[in-house]
């Protein structure tokens, strides 16, 4: 073997010995596991992601809590949809003031002949009174005169809507209906449909003047029906309740004063196919209402459309209790 090829085998196992060495150190390091400095950091980054996770569940919860989609049950607005004249109405445009002094405005139907009482309309959740004077149209030429009002932010009413708001809207059109001349001496009734049915229940808990509530295609509680329609988008109902608990606020819950109309009369109308305000839950309200109480489940009707499937049923299930709640009340 040549000098030249011997060297060449020394070098050759130098640099295996060598490499052999490194390798070992970096097992071991490698079995040590990472620096001190390593460990430290990698901790510190899990820390701030916690951080950030929490904060931003925090602000989740209490923008739900303190803000939440409350703001879901009102859909108001101002456009003309139809005028009283249009179905033959006479009519007086009417405004009054609210207990934190607002302004709201409506209609004053006056009966056809001799005056039988006067009912207040409570309207749904979306538009304003005049999407809705055709569900009431016919009630001027039953004999009796009808306010329709529009709550705060709906129509030419001021303001800002809110749960708390309704109330009080529903308050301040009581009053007015009650400073009419036409309606002294009259019985008074309440005719809630939608959301107004649940706004009109509060009210009237609260004021004996009411001589009777019709609540129809109404709900319950305000979380309840929520619920209900987040059904739809989670697979547990028990998902679906807590989403409701976190975004809905709780109070003003028709089912929690219904009980107090009695010895009132109270008529709860659902409709079959209603998909908006399901009829379990108008049920809900005539289970915990005292007697005098009557429901009706219109046979495949939808959302506020029983005065198109069965006008003439409609008309006379509430003739009917209106003149029932008028000799109770006479006695």
């Amino acid at each position: 073997m040549s000098i030249k090829c011997a060297m060449m085998l020394g070098d050759d196992d130098q640099f295996r010995e060598t490499t052999d060495s490194r390798s070992r150190g970096a097992a071991r390091a490698e079995a040590r596991g990472p620096s001190v400095g390593v460990l430290s950091r990698k901790k510190r980054w899990r820390r701030f992601k916690w951080s950030v996770r929490i904060a931003v569940i925090l602000f989740v919860i209490g923008y739900l809590k303190f803000v939440g989609f409350d703001g879901q049950f009102y859909y108001p607005n101002s456009k003309v949809y139809f005028q009283p004249e249009e179905f033959g109405l006479a009519y007086e445009d009417v405004t009054f003031p609210t207990r934190d002094g607002l302004m709201l405005s409506g209609w004053f139907l006056p009966a056809r002949g001799k005056p039988k009482g006067t009912v207040v309309h409570f309207h749904g959740n979306a538009a304003n009174i005049s999407n809705h004077v055709a569900l009431v149209h016919w009630l001027p030429a039953a004999g009796y005169h009808v306010l329709m009002f529009d709550y705060r932010e709906y129509g030419k009413s001021e303001g800002h809507i809110t749960r708390a708001g309704t109330i009080l809207d529903g308050h301040a059109a009581l009053d007015f209906a009650l400073s009419r001349p036409e309606a002294k001496h009259l019985p008074l009734f309440f005719y809630g449909q939608s959301l107004g049915g649940a706004v009109a229940i509060v009210v009237a808990a609260e004021r004996p003047e009411v001589n009777g509530v019709v609540a129809e295609s109404t709900f319950s509680n305000y979380r309840r029906i929520a619920a209900r329609h987040a059904r739809g988008m989670v697979y547990f109902d028990w998902l679906s309740k807590l989403l409701a608990s976190l975004t809905i606020s709780s109070g003003h819950d028709p089912l929690d004063v219904v009980d107090r109309l009695a010895p009132r009369a109270l008529l709860v109308i659902a409709a079959e196919n209603d998909r908006l305000c399901f009829p379990e839950l108008a049920r809900e309200l005539y289970d915990a209402a005292g007697e005098p109480k009557s429901y009706w489940l219109a046979p495949r009707a939808e959302h506020l459309s029983i005065l198109d499937e069965h006008p003439r049923e409609l008309s006379e299930r509430m003739m009917a209790f209106f003149e029932q709640a008028r000799t109770n009340n006479a006695r």
